[in-house]
């Protein structure tokens, strides 16, 4: 016998203890005798709101799965974002895999990718930070890496000049900022800020489209 979620009025089967559309947990109130006492027919201790996350638990899988993806997103790779978005998915299944419960909502499976990203993120950085640092002072190549940056600026700031027709004396000026390390540092930590804020996006999306499928997959109406 089938009834009908109290929040989003779907029907879950009789033997669900959480709507398969929005994770709310099924609660069935049964009395034997009409004037006495309501009893819960399903105990509360098995049931957990499909929402909440067991961070703990969720951390693990997004470790396991968040530090590979860092380090195939070594060097600020486009093709990082996707590798991330791919461990958050990965982790949230990971994750309800070993939890009583058999999926979560797109909400929860947002936030344990958020946090994937994160790791993921700090595992990219680091590690092409260390690598840059290697390469300037162990290797001494860091000759190659300030004739590239010169490089790109001339380039910007001779497109910026036919294109816009800008102040030769602005321009200038502009091109001394960027070329001295206070400058080079602010530019570094924007392109980091953004390629951060862009894969914590990609990981959220993965995490709910993750707690989509994984919903679906066990939903036998799906």
């Amino acid at each position: 016998m089938e009834m009908n979620c109290s929040r989003c009025h779907q029907a879950v089967p009789a033997e669900s203890c959480f709507c398969a559309a929005c994770g709310l947990p099924q609660l069935v109130y049964s009395s034997e005798d009409p004037g006495g006492p309501v009893q819960l027919e399903r105990g509360m201790a098995t049931v957990r709101d499909a929402n909440t996350v067991e961070w703990r638990a969720a951390l693990r899988a997004a470790l396991l799965l968040a530090v590979p993806a860092g380090l195939l997103s070594f060097g600020f790779a486009p093709v990082g974002l996707f590798w991330t978005a791919a461990a958050a998915a990965w982790a949230v299944s990971l994750y309800v895999r070993r939890q009583p419960s058999s999926w979560i909502t797109t909400g929860a499976g947002a936030r344990i990718g958020l946090v994937t990203g994160l790791i993921s993120g700090w595992m990219a950085f680091g590690a092409t930070a260390v690598a840059f640092f290697c390469t300037r002072f162990w290797l001494h190549q860091g000759g190659a890496f300030d004739q590239m940056w010169q490089s790109i600026v001339n380039q910007s700031i001779q497109q910026q000049m036919q294109v816009l027709s800008a102040d030769l004396q602005a321009l200038n000026a502009i091109r001394s900022l960027m070329l001295s390390p206070e400058g080079r540092a602010g530019f570094m930590l924007a392109i980091i800020v953004a390629l951060e804020i862009t894969l914590l996006g990609f990981a959220a999306a993965g995490g709910a489209l993750g707690a989509r499928l994984v919903g679906r997959s066990r939903n036998p109406e799906a």
